[in-house]
């Protein structure tokens, strides 16, 4: 049952004060590392129940004026054509969506930097397609010995190679496609180039998780490890925080890592280095907001069983080798959980083996959970959705919310002139239905009023649901999971 645990207002006005305070500390410059999803970050939200998908956009908007975004992308991901799986589009197709994005919120997109610069023909040609849309290009280059030459990589013949980026506001927000782009490369270059020209500026990073200030084992950073599995890394304790102030924090083991060679290279560009640890480098403030801290163990720990069904349903698909699910099943221990935590997995298969038909069940708001299984004209997760709303709505089950006037001419058009062959209704083609007719039935338009209602619940499927109903439901904001088997013995399995 979903639950609020963290104060999204409260967290927004802390963090843009805390990164105000950050550029003051530099003398009014700073290059803003921004790791994670800036729009919709999905994983937050739900195990940090309360904290709005947009939060970190919103925050930047409060500082719009100080602020300007650089958007680094390594150009070799755009020679590989390197997809965003969650979005299904090409890194490079993804900068030209971040603009838009970030322009759509009134904050202003300063350049584009191409990394690793090889002069890569397909890098070359999408430095001309934006150089031809007025968005100023940069370039950084590989540096022979990086990360671990400093004397090279501070010199003319490292930092010194990259064009130094025109920036003209105090805050400089670097963020990226995906990982991997050269974001810290890129800050600490200006930095050097900054210092060349007598302008003092600085470094650090904007990560919410893992949260520096919850335990390692808290559930909340657990499901941070949970949800980078397949990278193989870890959570760590800070080290070097540890022994510079002896007080327990956490962090990332790639930033642990990384931190003397960056700590080296800050000291050679500024002759000094502000910062004693990794920990020390970070700006954020979430763990300040958490206001309850058992709604947001739960939710977090609900995420892990999610991750970890996730996982098992991607190696049915895939035909993986499982190193992520042995992974995971290695997490959900450390924490004490099993598949046994999410109730709506034990409903729905109870649900399928009763009716000897794939089902499904959805956890609503109140902790109500309701099932739908697989009909002539519905899919389960259609006849879950509707049941759900009827439920809500207090609407007797008895009453068919859509005719069968509506239902029959959808499903021959489907078989008939679209030559399908399943006739039932995704969640997409039920949901229209129900709003055409919402628009003569005041029964059925009282069961649309209920669809935001759906946001948050949870809901498990006794097998893999199709693409279109998987999309569908996100949009819904319903976290969904799935048994790893199919419907039938097909070999292929499409929408």
């Amino acid at each position: 049952m979903y639950k609020q645990g963290f104060d999204n207002d409260k967290y927004i006005e802390m963090q843009s004060e805390h990164i105000r305070r950050r550029i003051e500390m530099f003398g009014g410059k700073l290059y803003l590392e921004f790791g994670g999803k800036l729009f919709d970050d999905y994983h937050a939200a739900r195990v940090l129940p309360g904290f709005a998908p947009d939060s970190k956009i919103r925050m930047l908007i409060q500082l719009r004026e100080q602020a300007e975004i650089v958007i680094v992308i390594n150009a070799n991901d755009i020679e590989k054509n390197k997809v965003r799986g969650d979005l299904g589009i090409t890194y490079d197709l993804d900068v030209l969506r971040l603009i838009d994005a970030f322009r759509s919120f009134g904050l202003f997109v300063g350049s584009v930097v191409l990394s690793r610069w090889q002069d890569q023909p397909a890098a070359l040609k999408f430095q001309k397609r934006l150089e031809s849309l007025g968005v100023c290009v940069y370039r950084n280059y590989p540096i022979e010995g990086y990360p671990s030459d400093i004397d090279r990589i501070v010199s003319d013949e490292g930092y010194g190679k990259n064009d130094y980026i025109k920036t003209s506001r105090s805050l400089v927000v670097v963020t990226a496609p995906g990982p991997g782009s050269g974001k810290m490369a890129t800050c600490l270059s200006q930095i050097y180039h900054d210092h060349k020209r007598g302008i003092h500026s600085g470094y650090a990073k904007f990560e919410t998780f893992p949260i520096w200030n919850l335990p390692l084992k808290h559930p909340v950073n657990v499901a941070y490890e949970a949800a980078t599995a397949d990278l193989n890394d870890m959570n760590m304790i800070d080290p070097f925080h540890l022994e510079a102030y002896g007080q327990t924090t956490v962090n990332y083991n790639r930033d642990v890592e990384i931190f003397p060679v960056l700590n080296a290279m800050y000291q050679r560009i500024s002759g000094e280095s502000p910062y004693k640890s990794p920990t020390d480098m970070g700006v954020n403030m979430a763990g300040n907001c958490i206001f309850d801290n058992e709604a947001v163990c739960y939710a977090a720990k609900m995420e892990i069983v999610r991750r970890y069904y996730n996982a098992i349903s991607d190696q049915r698909k895939t035909g993986g080798e499982g190193k992520e699910v042995s992974k995971l099943k290695l997490i959900m221990k450390s924490v004490g959980l099993d598949t046994d935590f999410r109730d709506v997995a034990r409903v729905a298969l109870e649900k399928a083996d009763a009716t000897g038909k794939p089902a499904v069940a959805i956890e609503l708001p109140d902790g109500r959970i309701v099932t739908g299984r697989t009909s002539r004209l519905l899919g389960a997760a259609s006849a879950a959705i509707l049941n759900a709303l009827k439920t809500i709505a207090d609407i007797d089950d008895r009453i068919d919310l859509i005719s069968p006037e509506i239902l029959e001419p959808i499903t021959n058009l489907k078989v008939g002139a679209l030559g399908s062959s399943n006739p039932r209704l995704h969640t997409d083609e039920l949901l229209i239905a129900l709003s055409i007719c919402a628009v003569t039935d005041p029964i059925a338009a009282k069961a649309m009023e209920q669809l935001g209602k759906l946001r948050h619940c949870e809901m498990h499927s006794s097998v893999i649901l199709s693409g279109t109903d998987e999309h569908t439901l996100k949009k819904l904001g319903i976290n969904l999971t799935c048994e790893p088997r199919y419907e039938s013995k097909r070999l292929f399995h499409g929408c």
